[in-house]
């Protein structure tokens, strides 16, 4: 079990993550994402907190850092194809140690940076190979509310859940 009042920051990979794995094409061809509301919700209360969060992905469509940064989320990596040297760079700008960190991935492509990251955290449906190595799996799968999970058990640790000052507008 994770005690998640010592985590100080949270990365999440994209796809599988904060969208479900099946993505819609787009008639041109580009890939289409969703996104949850609830996500939306506590990623925003999570910036107003000063809570460091990131997004490091391999994706390259623009809406997805247009959706994240509407949200007030500034560290969004997009085309990152190897995800590890990007976690590092932004553990050394806000001065974090990977011990101290979650990573959320799903796949493949996520196991270095989770076997890095203090807290390595997979949604319901991740692949076999990210389950057996997860030391938390959320109730939900991919796209179906695992920020909002992640980050109201953070905040709920920290005592800043239902914060007056934050809590109750967008």
């Amino acid at each position: 079990m994770i005690d998640f009042s010592k985590i100080k920051g949270l990365a999440f990979d994209v796809d599988g993550v904060l969208s479900p794995s099946t993505i819609p094409l787009h008639p041109s061809g580009e890939p289409m994402r969703m996104v949850n509301i609830k996500d939306g919700y506590a990623i925003q209360l999570a910036v107003k907190h000063r809570f460091p969060l990131a997004i490091i992905s391999g994706a390259t469509v623009n809406a997805v850092k247009v959706r994240f940064q509407a949200l007030g989320m500034t560290d969004v990596y997009l085309g990152a194809s190897l995800k590890l040297p990007v976690f590092e760079q932004w553990l050394a700008k806000y001065g974090l140690k990977a011990q101290e960190v979650a990573f959320v991935g799903d796949d493949i492509p996520d196991l270095p940076v989770m076997q890095a990251a203090g807290a390595a955290i997979a949604p319901a449906d991740a692949c076999p190979e990210v389950l057996e190595i997860a030391h938390y799996v959320t109730p939900c799968d991919g796209g179906h509310g695992v920020a909002r999970h992640l980050i109201e058990q953070v905040l709920k640790a920290r005592g800043e859940w239902l914060d007056q000052r934050h809590a109750f507008g967008w």
